[in-house]
C-alpha cells in the first residue's frame, strides 16, 4: 500500500536529468501537502525506489536508460496498484500514449506544463482522477473515435446516471465538478464510479473513458480533433 509521510502526498521522481529532478523537487516540496520521497536516474531504479518508499505518486519519464519508463511503469503497477504513475515526458507520440495508458498510468502531461498544472496534476491523480495534456487527449480521442463497436455482450450496462458521470469524467470533470453538475454528493459521484469501473472491468478513468469510447457509449464530438 502507498503511504503517506505527516498526511503529505508522497511522491518519487524518475528522470535520467538530475537538472529536471532537481526543479521538479523544489517545485514541489514548496507546496505545504507534498515531499518528495526519493529519485532514481532510470527506470530499473525507479522499480526498486518506489518498492522501498512506496510512495502515492510516481512522476515517470518515458526514455530513461537501463529501462524505459514503460517497463518501469509495467512493473510498478504490478506490485503497487495503490501507487499512481503520472508521465511527465517531452514525447507525445502515439506508441508512446497508448501503451503507457494501457500500462497503467494515471496521466500523461508534456514538459511544457506549468508547475502549478504539475502540482495539479498530482493532487488529481492521487485523488483517483485522470490527467490527459490537452494535445494527448485528442490523440487519444480521434485515434478511438473510429474504432468504436457495440456494447460486449457480456458487459453489464451502464445506468443513465452512471453514463453521465462517465460522460462528465470524459469531458475532464473533477468528481466536485460532477457533484456540482449533476447535485450530488463527492462520495456519490465515487460510488458511481467504482460501479462503472466493476462493470467495465477497468481500474481507472482513463482506462473507462478508452473502453467507452470504444464501445460507442461515449459519442464524440465530430470537430473535437479540429480543436
Amino acid at each position: 500500500m502507498a503511504t503517506a509521510r505527516n498526511g503529505k502526498i508522497t511522491v518519487l521522481i524518475a528522470d535520467d536529468h538530475a537538472m529536471v529532478r532537481d526543479g521538479t523537487r523544489r517545485i514541489l516540496e514548496g507546496q505545504s501537502d507534498m515531499v518528495v520521497v526519493d529519485e532514481a536516474a532510470n527506470g530499473s531504479e525507479a522499480v526498486e525506489r518506489a518498492l522501498s518508499s512506496r510512495p502515492m505518486v510516481v512522476l515517470m519519464d518515458l526514455q530513461m536508460p537501463v529501462m524505459n519508463g514503460l517497463e518501469a511503469t509495467k512493473k510498478i503497477k504490478a506490485a503497487l496498484p495503490e501507487t499512481a504513475v503520472l508521465v511527465l515526458t517531452a514525447y507525445d507520440d502515439d506508441q508512446y500514449v497508448f501503451a503507457i495508458l494501457e500500462a497503467g498510468a494515471a496521466g500523461y502531461l508534456l514538459k511544457t506544463v506549468r508547475g502549478s498544472e504539475l502540482v495539479s496534476a498530482i493532487r488529481a491523480v492521487r485523488a483517483g482522477e485522470s490527467v490527459l495534456h490537452p494535445s494527448v487527449a485528442r490523440k487519444v480521442v480521434t485515434r478511438l473515435a473510429h474504432r468504436a463497436h457495440p456494447q460486449a455482450p457480456d458487459l453489464d450496462r451502464l445506468t443513465d446516471r452512471e453514463t453521465e458521470v462517465l460522460r462528465c469524467a470524459a469531458a475532464g470533470a473533477s468528481n466536485k465538478q460532477i457533484a456540482s453538475t449533476l447535485g450530488v454528493s463527492p462520495r456519490t459521484v465515487q460510488a458511481h464510479l467504482s460501479n462503472i469501473f466493476s462493470k467495465m472491468q477497468v481500474a481507472s478513468r482513463v482506462e473507462a473513458i478508452i473502453k467507452g469510447i470504444q464501445l460507442g457509449i461515449l459519442q464524440v464530438p465530430a470537430d473535437h480533433s479540429s480543436e
